[in-house]
């Protein structure tokens, strides 16, 4: 084992500790910026919502998330959104918010939902479903969840 002492004033030892601090918040700053780029570049990778015509269109979607589903939909519904959205709406306004879809925008408009069962969910679970949510070829909204009793909702990022 090797020891190194050495004299310093308090002086200089001060202004050593300042530039060590300096230099830190630098490293932090950059790495920071380098992982709000990232998000971007993701972010931007994600497929146009738009477009969205044909069974084939949405398991493409589905798939640029990395989804893969069964061939045909488990359901197909129209459902209406409603005009006015009271509190019971709050969480899933929020999931859908926090994907860009702005649910809002289509109340008391038609929309139709269509249901696919995931085979790839990560933890192997079976059963898992995504929920489209489609207004004139156009994805409005969406889901992944367990119908389980004890399941789960989340967005359609991959977990």
């Amino acid at each position: 084992m090797l020891i190194v002492t050495a004299k310093m004033p308090k002086r200089k030892l001060t202004l050593g500790v300042a530039a060590a601090a300096l230099l830190c918040c630098c490293a932090i700053a950059l790495n920071f910026g380098q992982s709000m780029l990232g998000r971007e570049v993701s972010a931007s990778a994600l497929p146009s919502p738009k477009g969205v015509r044909s069974n084939q269109d949405r398991i493409d979607y589905l798939s640029a998330y990395g989804w893969q589903v069964a061939e045909e939909p488990v359901s197909t519904q129209e459902l209406l959104i409603p005009e006015e959205m009271d509190s019971s709406y709050t969480e899933y306004l929020a999931l859908q918010n926090s994907q860009g879809f702005d649910l809002q925008k289509y109340a008391g408009k038609r929309v139709k939902r269509y249901t696919y069962e995931v085979l790839n969910y990560p933890t192997g679970e079976t059963g898992v479903q995504v929920n489209l949510l489609i207004c004139k070829n156009t994805v409005v909204g969406g889901e992944v969840l367990s119908p389980q009793l004890d399941g789960f909702l989340h967005g359609l990022a991959m977990p």
